[in-house]
Order: C-alpha cells, then sequence, then structure tokens
C-alpha cells in the first residue's frame, strides 16, 4: 500500500518527471515574477501618478507666477519711472497751475502718467491689468474711466491703512476681494491686486499705486492646463483665494490640518475615498498652490496600461506552458519507445530494434543501441576472433604509453650515473638539457608566466657556458608584480642568444635581465656590456624592426637546433600576438654594449592565443 501510494506522488515515468520537474520550475517563478510584478506595479503607478500631479502643478505655478510678475513689473516701472515720479511729487507737494497756460499744463501733466499707465492695461489679449495711483492730497489717476470704478473708494478698504507701514520696495499682496470693476462684475466676480507705497527722499509716502487683475485670470490658468485635477490658490491662513467654483473663494480649506496627519503626505483621504494632494509655495506671493485629484481618476490610465501588459503576459503564458508540454510529449517519446525495447531485450530477445533515428541526442542514443545490439549478435558468434583482436588492441596501447616522458626518465637515469662517477659539470649539462628538451616539447599552453620564461634562460645560459670556453654572467633584477604576466612561449631566448653570439661574440662578459610594472604593461630590459654596434648596424636593425617582415635568410632556425633567430624575427611574433600595443626599442654603443627595451601588455595566462 505505501509502495503505490508513492507510485502515484511521484511517478516512475521518466517522460512524467521531466514533465513536471520542467512545469514546475516554470510555473513557481512565474508565479513569483508576477506577484512582485504585481506589487512592484501598484507603487510604480502611485509614483508615476504623484510625479505627474506635481508636474502639472508646477506647470501651473509657472503660468500664474508669470502672471504676478507682471503685476510687480507694473508696479516698479510706476515706482521707478522718473518722469511719472517728478509730475507725482511736484503734485503731492501742492504743485498750483497760475497763468492762461494753467489748464493745459494740468492737462498734460495727467495725459503724462495715464498715457502710460494706459499702456500697461494690456500687456497681453488674454491679460488686464488695471493701474491706480493715489495721492496723500486725494489726487488720483488710473487707466479705466471713473464709471467703471472711482479709484478713491481704495482709500476706504481695510488693508489700505496698512500700506504705510511698507518699507522701500515691499508689496502688499492684497487678497480676494469682491470685483470693484463694473465691466468685470459680470466676468470675474473677484479680483487680486498688489499695493505699494511711492515716497520721495524722505521716508513719508505721498502716494500710493495699486495693480489689480481678475480672479478669473488665474481661474482660466486652472481650466486650461489642469482641468482633470481641482486646482486652488490658497492664502498663508489655509483661505481659498482662487477655485475654478467662485462659491469656494473665501472658504478655509479644509484639508490642510487632515493632510499633515496623513502617513502618505501624497494621498488623502475624503470620505473613504482617495485623493492626491500636491501643494506648492508661490514665490512672488508667498501663497500656495494646492491639487486635488482623485486616485483612481489618476491612475486609471496607468493601471490599465499595467493591467494590459499583465494580461498579455499571462496569455502568453498559458500558450507558452501548453506548447512546452506538447513539444516536452513529442521529444521525450522516442525514449519511451525505447524504453519498451530495452525491456524487449531484458527478456532475451536480441531481434527487437528501436529504429529511432535523428540528428540530436536521442536518434543518437536509438542508433547506438541499435547498432549495440547488432554488435552484441556479432560478439557472441565471433568470441575467438574478438578475443584476438583485444589482445592486440591491448598490446597497441602498451606500446602508444611510450612518450616522451620515458625520454626525460632515461636523461635522468643518466644524470644520476654520471653525478655517482663525479663529474658534476656534466650533470649538470644533462640537466639543463632534459629541461630546455621537456619545455620545447609541452606546446599544449600558448603562454607561460614569465617566471618559468625566465628559468627557459637561465638553463639556456648554462647550457652555453658548458659549450664556451668562458662563461657569461646572467644578472636577474625582477620585479615581484611581473613574474605571474602571461608571455609567449621562447620570446626571451633569441634575444639572450643574440645577446651570446654577437654581443658577447662567445667570451666572457655579462648580461642584465630586469622587469618593471608599468601599469598596463611590463618593461622587459635586456642588456649586455659586449661589443655593441655601430651606427649603420642600428640603423640597419631598427629598419627591420620597422618593416618585421623583412627578414635575414640567415636568421631561420635550423630543424631541431637552439639558435638565433633574430631580434627582427622576436618583434614580428610579439607584434602578430599583442598588435600595436608592444613596442620594441634597440640602443646600443661600441664602448657600452647593447640595450633591448620591450613593453608587453599585460595579460593572463592562457588569454593569449
Amino acid at each position: 500500500m505505501a509502495v503505490g501510494s508513492k507510485s502515484l506522488i511521484w511517478p516512475r515515468s521518466f517522460r512524467f518527471k521531466l514533465m513536471l520537474t520542467s512545469i514546475l520550475c516554470i510555473l513557481l517563478p512565474a508565479l513569483i515574477t508576477l506577484s512582485v510584478y504585481n506589487t512592484m506595479t501598484k507603487a510604480a503607478v502611485k509614483e508615476e501618478a504623484v510625479s505627474q500631479s506635481q508636474q502639472k502643478l508646477k506647470l501651473v505655478d509657472g503660468y500664474v507666477t508669470n502672471l504676478f510678475k507682471h503685476m510687480l513689473y507694473i508696479a516698479n516701472s510706476v515706482q521707478i519711472d522718473s518722469e511719472i515720479n517728478v509730475i507725482l511729487k511736484a503734485i503731492a507737494a501742492g504743485k498750483t497751475y497760475g497763468g492762461p497756460n494753467a489748464e493745459y499744463e494740468r492737462y498734460m501733466d495727467r495725459a503724462k502718467i495715464t498715457g502710460k499707465i494706459d499702456d500697461m492695461k494690456l500687456l497681453s489679449l488674454d491679460e488686464v491689468y488695471y493701474v491706480s495711483i493715489l495721492l496723500k492730497d486725494g489726487t488720483s489717476f488710473a487707466n479705466y474711466p471713473l464709471d467703471e470704478y472711482n479709484p478713491n473708494f481704495f482709500r476706504e478698504e481695510a488693508w489700505f491703512g496698512k500700506l504705510d507701514s511698507l518699507k522701500g520696495l515691499q508689496s502688499a499682496w492684497i487678497e480676494t476681494t469682491p470685483t470693484v470693476f463694473v465691466s468685470e462684475k459680470r466676468i470675474s466676480p473677484h479680483q487680486i491686486s498688489i499695493a505699494r507705497t511711492l515716497r520721495g527722499r524722505g521716508l513719508t509716502p505721498y502716494g500710493y499705486v495699486i495693480v489689480t487683475i481678475p480672479e478669473n485670470l488665474v481661474n482660466d490658468i486652472f481650466k486650461r492646463l489642469v482641468a482633470d485635477q481641482e486646482t486652488m490658490l490658497l492664502d498663508g491662513d489655509g483661505i481659498i483665494l482662487s477655485h475654478p467654483d467662485h462659491a469656494r473663494i473665501g472658504e478655509k480649506f479644509p484639508y490642510a490640518a487632515e493632510a499633515k496627519r496623513q502617513k502618505d503626505p501624497h494621498i488623502l483621504q475624503v470620505g473613504g475615498e482617495d485623493y492626491m494632494i500636491s501643494s506648492l509655495k508661490q514665490s512672488p506671493t508667498g501663497w500656495e498652490l494646492v491639487s486635488l485629484t482623485p486616485y483612481k481618476k489618476a491612475v486609471f490610465k496607468l493601471n490599465s496600461i499595467f493591467n494590459r501588459v499583465f494580461m498579455f503576459q499571462l496569455f502568453s503564458f498559458c500558450v507558452f506552458l501548453l506548447l512546452f508540454v506538447y513539444l516536452i510529449g513529442t521529444i521525450t517519446r522516442p525514449l519511451v519507445r525505447l524504453g519498451r525495447v530495452a525491456e524487449t531485450v531484458q527478456r532475451g530477445n536480441l531481434e527487437v530494434r528501436s529504429n529511432i533515428r535523428g540528428t540530436d541526442e536521442i536518434g543518437y542514443l536509438g542508433e547506438s543501441f541499435d547498432h549495440m545490439l547488432d554488435r552484441v549478435k556479432k560478439m557472441i558468434a565471433e568470441t575467438t576472433l574478438t578475443q584476438t583482436r583485444k589482445r592486440k588492441a591491448e598490446l597497441a596501447m602498451l606500446q602508444a604509453q611510450i612518450n616522451p616522458h620515458f625520454l626525460f626518465n632515461v636523461l635522468n637515469s643518466i644524470r644520476m650515473k654520471v653525478m655517482r662517477k663525479g663529474d658534476l659539470d656534466s650533470a649538470e649539462m644533462i640537466s639543463s638539457l632534459s629541461k630546455l628538451l621537456r619545455m620545447t616539447i609541452s606546446q599544449d599552453k600558448g603562454t607561460i608566466p614569465l617566471h618559468e620564461e625566465i628559468d627557459t634562460v637561465v638553463e639556456y645560459v648554462k647550457l652555453m657556458n658548458m659549450r664556451q670556453k668562458e662563461e657569461a654572467w646572467l644578472q636577474l633584477d625582477l620585479s615581484r608584480d611581473t613574474l605571474m604576466t602571461a608571455v609567449p612561449r621562447f620570446f626571451l631566448q633569441p634575444v639572450i642568444e643574440n645577446a651570446l653570439i654577437h654581443g658577447l661574440s662567445q667570451r666572457s662578459g655579462t648580461i642584465h635581465i630586469s622587469s618593471v610594472d608599468g601599469g598596463n604593461f611590463i618593461i622587459i630590459t635586456v642588456r649586455d656590456d659586449g661589443q655593441g654596434m655601430d651606427a649603420g648596424t642600428l640603423e640597419m636593425l631598427r629598419r627591420k624592426l620597422i618593416d618585421a617582415a623583412a627578414r635575414e635568410e640567415g636568421n631561420k632556425p635550423a630543424g631541431g637546433k637552439f639558435s638565433s633567430i633574430g631580434l627582427s624575427n622576436v618583434f614580428e611574433r610579439m607584434t602578430m600576438t599583442y598588435g600595436e600595443a608592444f613596442t620594441m626599442d634597440v640602443s646600443s654603443d661600441s664602448a657600452i654594449g647593447t640595450l633591448v627595451t620591450m613593453h608587453i601588455p599585460k595579460r593572463e595566462v592562457g588569454e593569449i592565443v
């Protein structure tokens, strides 16, 4: 009973196991991905909606700020205009008009002032600015007719008495008040004003300038730019100064304190519904722009996009899953057939064949299985012949195991016998030859660390010293940071060979090899104290390094022997390996010797082919 229940949980069929495992491996990550996607989508939608709301509010702020800056500009123009100020100061000081041209002079002074402020009324086709100038003596000037409004009535407003406390270029932003201009009342029931004092040389003001605009100019900006959200202008106490619904103007914004208590400063709950709230401080006035947008409305478009993407992904996943199951079933069907053939063979029937063919692994397995059955039949029929062939194959394998390592072992044995007889020089020569021979035969790696190349050079100099009558000394000054740098095999040996044969002329002398770390490359120098080269020979060698393809026929190494292949061949080989990143320089003097300097880019072992 236990065995049967286990087989139901985890069936024996490899095909079913493969399909179930594959589905689980796809289904679980997909579900996790969709869950994470859904969570991240909600956060992204909220973030994008808040960002869009803030961007819209910034756009509104730009237009409203521009509107208020025009008001400041007009007030500044009146305050700093020298011609206007001269006339106004004279009138405020009690200027009298006498003589036959008195009325004409009075008319001209008034015309100059009204002419300039008339030009300020229409700064654009959509904006109207009402400018009023009031003097202490009761004189007034305006860019609108008196039947629209008598500017002296401003003196009766509650805020007018506070203007004398303004200093310098300070401005008084007057909050929304009922519209006083007759022609504007039908269009905009409210207005917004800014006031400044006009002062002479003393501190006492002699007059005031008041610039007024209809409130609907601000309201029109709200309707034109952000019709899909409720936008309003609030003063420092939270009183609504401008709102698409004129009835709301003058009310206190009811959700200011509640917005500060919310955990999320961008989401406000009103009556069980979420609203996005955005606010922005107004730079010219110190007032505040606030917008409210129903959260569902704000994220509707974004949610619909994400939902469509989600449904498309879900649909694609289902289609892919069905296609995957079908393809797995098709691919594994030959395995089921092969398993049945194996069961038949297990019962002793060697005549059955799977006949599964194909270019993939299953086809190869079926073909191999059929060939194996054919082979088994032939092996049963030809047992004696097969055994003979097997013995021959074993003998051939034993013979094939004789490789160059046998030669190295023989050389080591000879070296040990020579050492026991006391001929240490011959033993050392055999040891160096064995190491060089091993390095020559081992061609499995294209590159070796620099320290292995130095070891090869050391053994080479030992062998050459045994052949020469006079010994050459090898001095090494190698930076530890350069020893593991990958270099091509046997790139230094030809340089050392040139130094021994041509530089020292197979006589005693010193060869100095140094290496330093140059950052992205290493610098290797080979210097000998031999006879050097004259200027003509040195120039010819440098031309060969420039044109590395030009080789002298005598530079080709003889087959199977260590000999110089020439600096030009080394330069050509290194250039083919590293490209233009490799450089070689040769300097020589008959009194000093020859110096070869190579700049080799840093590479890892095995990186160079």
